[in-house]
């Protein structure tokens, strides 16, 4: 009765004499045969609503939903998508934002940064099998870039703020390990960079690309910001070394080369230009005044027309792509150029900034370097891997060294590609937008998780892979996988143009891929084969290739292809068919 009179109340106020509404746009059309209708009264169109009204209800929706809503219909398309609604969703998520820079829907894309920032690891050797949540930082607008250390992880947002996960690596009764706390380390940075080794235990010094505000000098009456790197201990966070540059020269990227005693920071100006600067971590803590000179690096020397996108090391190497695609590379000791091309011939060790180029066939967008080997991704979303392939880290199905770089054909459109020291990581994107984790090289210690005994070639690794995943950083214990999107920078591959697909490119090295195209995916299926040519029974050789079906790099309509066709085997053949196996089997 309550109920009844207070939707009179309404109605009468309203002067609305039914309360259907009918969620209609102009785009849509009325309902069909909704004039013939009757008792029902006339439909009201959402329309009529205030768009301040509609903006604020749907404001309240999770963000998905707002995303799923926008694509029903042309009106809910302009109202889901207008700056009003993400800037609500946007004060819900992170109260703190309050002014966003100028650019193309900015409000939308800060909030879909903090819906989806997370910051997951999975202790290698544990007993769970998915990945845990380390604590989140409120006041960080979403993840930009993170680096684990000995003891603790740092994590830099996108409004140039780092965050320091204090004791990140604490067991707990389940056997996991989670952050404790978080401090704000400094504002205003740009890049940070620690010891280029994969082994977290040699991270003892944390360095900071930032912007600082100097004070105003004689003449000037407002202060002048300048470039600074700044260097932090990783235990305490406390600052013991800083250089400040002239406020001409300004840098977007840092990268470390060469052990303490000869530490080499490589900085990269916006104009694409390589500066190097030598420290000697072993007189940081000292309480002296410590000077350096800042020299133009022989890439940008001997070549100055080339311009310098993005860069990435080792401690013997360094790799360069420039804004056209093409790729250059520094190896400074003669083992890691021998591993990468498999000869001394051309190594001079007098001459180790000489940059030497690498030949693809196409433009690269990003890269992954490990101690000996290497991996790049070009426009087409293809994979191309070079250098040491003693565990098989290169996926190529086989444990031939390459001196070139050579395709991976049954791996495409990566998201994010990592090489360590003796293994690599991909992480793929499914047609149904999930994200799956595809591992090769060697598996002990758990590196691999499911391949203890490591693999030739890429195989799906036992690990629930989070929907927004974006980048990973595997260490000795565990493994780390940030989670961010932003829709304003994301890889962009291109389709194969036609003429490339229907012939058989050449491959850069190995006379046997050159006349058997398939013999690479024939010899990357001999781990699975043999798998289940060790099965006694038909049973579990038919429960094997399910196994196996869902560890294979496949699409999902052709793991339920497969699936149902071995269903239908047991069937035949008198089993009981167990359907797909879950991602945790």
């Amino acid at each position: 009765m309550v109920r009844r009179s207070q939707k009179r109340k309404l109605q009468k106020v309203t002067g609305l004499c039914t309360p259907e509404v009918k969620r209609s746009c102009a785009s849509c059309g009325p309902e069909p045969g909704g004039e013939e209708k009757k008792g029902r009264g006339n439909p009201i169109s959402i329309q009529l609503f205030p768009p301040e009204l509609v903006e604020h209800i749907i404001s309240f929706l999770p963000v998905r939903d707002v995303v799923s809503l926008g694509q029903t219909c042309h009106y809910f398309h302009e109202v889901c998508d207008s700056e009003g609604v993400w800037k609500r969703i946007c004060h819900r998520l992170s109260p703190r934002l309050r002014e966003q820079g100028s650019g193309v829907q900015p409000w939308k894309r800060a909030a879909i940064l903090n819906y989806t920032k997370g910051l997951y690891f999975q202790a290698f050797g544990g007993r769970r099998r998915c990945l845990s949540k380390s604590v989140a930082p409120v006041l960080a607008h979403g993840y930009r870039r993170f680096l684990p250390t000995k003891d603790h992880i740092f994590i830099l947002d996108y409004m140039g703020t780092i965050f320091f996960l204090k004791n990140a690596l604490v067991s707990s009764t389940l056997g996991q390990k989670r952050a404790c706390c978080y401090v704000v380390l400094c504002h205003g940075a740009k890049d940070f960079a620690s010891d280029p080794r994969g082994d977290t235990i040699y991270r003892k010094y944390l360095y900071v690309l930032a912007t600082r505000e100097q004070p105003g000098v004689v003449d000037t009456a407002h202060s002048q910001s300048c470039d600074c790197v700044e260097v932090y201990l990783q235990s305490s966070g406390q600052r013991v070394f800083k250089i400040t540059f002239h406020r001409a020269m300004s840098f977007k990227q840092m990268v470390l080369v060469g052990l303490e005693s000869q530490r080499t920071l490589l900085l990269l100006t916006e104009e694409g230009k390589i500066y190097s600067l030598v420290v000697n971590e072993a007189q940081l803590d000292q309480p002296h005044s410590y000077t350096g000179q800042l020299t133009l690096r022989k890439v940008s020397h001997d070549l100055p027309h080339l311009c310098v996108a993005c860069m990435a090391s080792n401690q013997g190497s360094t790799l360069y792509i420039t804004d056209q695609g093409r790729v250059y590379f520094e190896v400074h000791t003669p083992g890691v150029y021998r591993d990468l091309f498999g000869t001394l011939e051309a190594f001079d060790p007098t001459y180790q900034q000489m940059p030497l180029p690498v030949s693809l066939p196409a433009k690269v967008l990003f890269c992954a370097l490990g101690y000996n080997h290497l991996g790049l991704v070009d426009e087409f979303g293809r994979i191309f891997m070079q250098g040491s392939n003693r565990y098989g880290q290169l996926g190529t199905g086989d444990k031939m060294d390459r001196g070139e770089p050579t395709q991976v054909r049954y791996l495409q459109r990566p998201v994010a590609l990592w090489c360590g020291l003796n293994h690599s990581l991909v992480l793929s994107q499914r047609s149904d937008f999930s994200k799956e984790l595809l591992g090769c090289g060697c598996g002990a210690r758990g590196r691999l998780p499911g391949w203890p005994r490591g693999s030739a070639s890429f195989v799906k690794l036992h690990i629930k892979v989070p929907l927004y995943a974006s980048s990973l950083c595997p260490t000795r214990e565990c493994l780390y996988v940030l989670s961010g999107h932003d829709i304003e920078h994301h890889p962009a591959y291109r389709d194969l143009p036609a003429s490339r697909v229907a012939g058989t490119p050449k491959p850069s090295l190995g006379a046997e891929a050159a006349q058997d195209p398939e013999g690479v995916a024939v010899q990357a299926c001999e781990p699975y084969l043999g798998q289940i040519h060790s099965c006694p029974t038909l049973q579990e050789c038919m429960e094997t290739t399910k196994v196996i079906v869902g560890w294979m790099p496949l699409m999902a309509t052709q793991e339920d292809f497969f699936w149902e066709t071995l269903d239908m085997l047991q069937r035949a053949f008198g089993g009981v068919g167990q359907g797909p196996p879950t991602p945790d089997s």
